[in-house]
């Protein structure tokens, strides 16, 4: 299994494709496809056929995935890497840019 440096909960900025500069949360990340789910960023429309649980039916906007690769952590408004500091038997993540 590949490790992420992008947690769900994350603020996160998108660096390439259609929706370039939209920020949002993460919402899920699907690890063994390497693609993360980003709240309100690429939105697609889904038709969905009438059920119990939604008589009406129609058309429905949802988040599609995009590739982890795509988007970057935001500290203080601006997106940046991530790096890691030991300090005795913690790992914490830290901003490359901010130190913290």
């Amino acid at each position: 299994m590949k490790k992420f440096k992008i947690k769900s909960g994350d603020t996160v900025k998108v660096i390439a494709g259609d929706h370039k500069g939209s920020e949002g949360k993460v919402l899920q990340i699907i690890k063994d496809k390497g693609r993360v789910l980003v709240e309100g960023v690429n939105l697609v429309s889904k038709h969905t056929k009438p059920s119990a649980q939604n008589p009406q039916g129609g058309i429905v906007k949802k988040e599609a995935s995009m590739h982890i690769s795509n988007v970057m952590l935001v500290d203080g408004g601006v997106a940046v890497r991530v790096g890691y500091k030991v300090d005795g038997d913690t790992k914490t993540r830290i901003s490359k840019k901010t130190k913290k």
